[in-house]
């Protein structure tokens, strides 16, 4: 176990947090996580438009997170670092200097471009925000991410623009969660290696097998109709055209960024009195969680929390409720997270159906009160100084499973006791 505990960051306030309306007189204000309340206007709509894209990279107040094997570049484990395009145009140069049609036209499967993904602008972010501006509409400071990984042609380059910015005193945070950053950098991070990992993980068409050309930014790939790898040997030679596919046919003719749905619950005994945890075998001694798992194609929401909880701890639920949602991009989930009760008759626990859980049990609010205020860490780090070994241990609060522990004991379901 670590010797000491990295600062855990407060979660990102939640949009229109101080508006008064009738949604949140009747539910409540809304719950943002950790990984989410990004600061940028994605411009969706933009991304196919290669002028808007050129200008955006090339611009002198456009930032960029470097990824090196999906790890990014920080300052500090609460800060990542940025760098200018000036940095990275010996890496990427100007992949945009052509409309996205002649880009397909011109494909050569033999050529490699380091992925770069279009983050969206920063509209709040001082001066730098007015500084940019497309079609006098779009306005903001441009964040991209790219993969600095050497591979291939640009490997020299990488490892030089690696060497220069390591030698500045910044590095590239190890680990396979970064859950230190600032709120808003966390989110941004968090939509940059989403986006890198899934155009590394999707280098082929799924319909013939030939590989993909990443376009609109970095947020789709497509299958191109004809290859001009042959001219890397004969530059007279004709480009080669590829046998038909599926997808450049009718609507779907692109691959999306996949996003796996995954439900994450906190179940309330029926009396609203107690919680359920459970554990895994590799989490520290102590160490509880709420309980989760992945939605199956053809199921609700709540047909999935009914159904994994009852098949990791045999416990049924009656009525189940939709608490708030977290960004997960390791590698590609979106946390469902919910609040089920438990059925009065249904509240004995059985762990024979399905073997991933080492224990689960129920805890009194009381117990899981005073393990959020003294008992939370993240995995391998140490809880607070306040705690005493034995006691009941919890996912930090950047976690979604911390929020929805946090939500049943502040009241969310009737419950009297407060935090």
């Amino acid at each position: 176990m670590s010797d000491k505990k990295t600062p855990i960051p407060e979660v990102p306030e939640a949009a229109h947090s101080n508006l008064d309306s009738m949604l949140s007189r009747k539910f409540g204000k809304e719950v943002a996580n950790y990984f989410a309340g990004s600061p940028l206007n994605r411009v969706s709509f933009l991304r196919p438009d290669t002028s808007f894209l050129s200008q955006a990279l090339r611009h002198d107040t456009s930032k960029f997170i470097l990824f090196n094997e999906l790890n990014p570049l920080v300052k500090a484990p609460t800060e990542l670092a940025y760098v200018s395009y000036k940095d990275v145009q010996p890496v990427v140069g100007n992949p945009y200097q052509k409309p996205e049609a002649e880009i397909i036209d011109d494909y050569n499967s033999a050529t490699y471009h380091p992925q770069l993904v279009f983050l969206g602008l920063n509209q709040t972010n001082g001066p730098a925000a007015a500084d940019f501006k497309y079609k006098e509409h779009y306005h903001g400071q441009p964040f991209w991410a790219l993969d600095v990984t050497p591979k291939e042609s640009v490997t020299t380059a990488c490892k030089k623009l690696i060497a220069d910015v390591e030698g500045k005193g910044l590095y590239f945070a190890q680990g396979r969660m970064q859950l230190s950053l600032h709120a808003t950098e966390a989110a941004m991070y968090a939509e940059g290696r989403h986006l890198l990992d899934w155009n590394a993980r999707n280098p082929f068409c799924g319909a013939c097998g030939h590989k993909t050309l990443s376009i609109n930014g970095g947020f789709k790939r497509t299958c191109p109709p004809k290859d001009l790898a042959a001219r890397m040997h004969d530059p007279g030679a004709p480009a080669t055209q590829r046998p038909d596919c599926a997808t450049r046919t009718g609507v779907s003719n692109l691959c999306f960024p996949r996003t796996d749905p995954t439900v994450i619950m906190a179940v309330v005994s029926a009396d609203g009195t107690r919680v359920l945890l459970g554990r895994q075998r590799r989490w520290p001694k102590y160490w509880y969680s709420t309980l989760a798992g992945f939605l199956e194609p053809a199921e609700s929401v709540e047909e999935a929390v009914r159904r994994e909880v009852w098949e990791e701890s045999g416990i049924h639920l009656g009525r189940v409720v939709i608490h708030s949602t977290q960004p997960w991009p390791y590698p590609a989930n979106l946390m469902i997270g919910a609040i089920g009760q438990a059925t009065p008759d249904g509240e004995a626990i059985h762990l024979g159906h399905d073997a991933e859980l080492e224990d689960a049990k129920w805890f009194e609010l009381d117990e899981i009160r005073e393990a959020l205020r003294i008992g939370t860490s993240g995995l391998g780090e140490d809880p607070g100084p306040e705690y005493q070994e034995g006691g009941l241990r919890l996912p930090p609060r950047t976690a979604i499973a911390n929020q929805l522990m946090r939500a049943v004991v502040e009241g969310f379901v009737g419950a009297e006791a407060k935090i």
